[in-house]
């Protein structure tokens, strides 16, 4: 039985019209984003729900076992070297946030009014799970991340999610996940005919002014 992930929820008005999914990275918390809703310059969308999931703690391999929030294992740290994400608990996370967003949708929130964020190993599961969703969704926004388990992709991935707006930001200094993995990501999501809005910023495995500006932005124009 899938378990259900605890959250801190944010509506920025009544009557909700639009919701995000935003998860935070390995070793942080849900409270990590919580702030962000007020510095994105959203007036004029009516009001939008933003749920920040906590992810399950677990014990990590490449941190020597340390017990951790993590949304999936890490089995080392070596973008270079195959098998570094445990696919099982990576497929356990998705079906958590798959039921976040079920949630929306039983609270009348249309799928394509609904966004999946996350940043690291937020951005994992969000690509994860937007790309495999049945239906369209409002847009994947991927924050200092990466695409997980690529070689599964063509063959899972949804019909529907071809039109989903996708939008990649990372940190030319990144020493956590070098810009490189990234880019290679954004690369194979556009052989694949993904349409993908891509920035990078003067920063390392961060979040940075001009990036917020860009997020609100682009929020701005998905949910209009």
């Amino acid at each position: 039985m899938t378990k259900h992930l605890a959250t801190i929820q944010l509506d920025t008005g009544p009557d909700t019209t639009a919701s995000v999914i935003w998860m935070h990275g390995l070793g942080a918390s849900a409270t990590d984003f919580a702030g962000m809703p007020q510095e994105l310059n959203l007036e004029g969308l009516g009001a939008i729900r933003f749920i920040f999931p906590y992810a399950p703690v677990r014990p990590v391999t490449a941190n020597n076992g340390y017990v951790m929030p993590a949304w999936y294992d890490f089995l080392h740290f070596d973008f270079n070297r195959p098998g570094r994400e445990d696919e099982e608990s990576i497929r356990a996370s998705q079906a958590m946030i798959e039921q976040l967003i079920e949630q929306e949708v039983a609270r009348g929130i249309a799928p394509e009014r609904i966004v999946i964020a996350g940043f690291s190993q937020g951005c994992v599961m969000t690509l994860q799970t937007g790309l495999r969703h049945p239906r369209k969704l409002g847009g994947l926004m991927c924050l200092s991340g990466y695409l997980a388990l690529s070689d599964k992709l063509e063959a899972e991935r949804s019909a529907a999610s071809k039109d989903t707006p996708i939008f990649m930001v990372h940190g030319k200094g990144d020493p956590v996940i070098p810009i490189q993995y990234s880019e290679r990501s954004r690369d194979f999501l556009g052989n694949l005919g993904y349409q993908i809005e891509w920035h990078e910023y003067n920063m390392q495995h961060a979040v940075c002014p001009d990036e917020v500006a860009h997020i609100g932005a682009w929020l701005r124009r998905v949910l209009a």
